[in-house]
């Protein structure tokens, strides 16, 4: 018999550490009647923090002027 630890954590934390690591979300949901396919929808989406070492994608590198 294996005897698992159990551990009380935060959401906040849970949260926390995965957007460090980054989040893949997929999967596909289709509306079928009567054996005939009417909307099918795909998701792939990735989750994750920005900070200093990745930048936002939608902001500009700004470069420094030195005088």
């Amino acid at each position: 018999m294996t005897v698992v630890e159990r551990r009380e954590i935060a959401l906040v934390d849970l949260l926390d550490r995965l957007l460090a690591g980054g989040v893949v979300i997929t999967g596909d949901i289709t509306l079928r009647i009567a054996d005939v396919d009417l909307v099918r929808i795909d998701l792939n989406a990735l989750i994750s923090s920005v900070g200093r070492r990745m930048p936002a994608p939608w902001e500009e590198p700004r470069d420094e002027v030195t005088s």
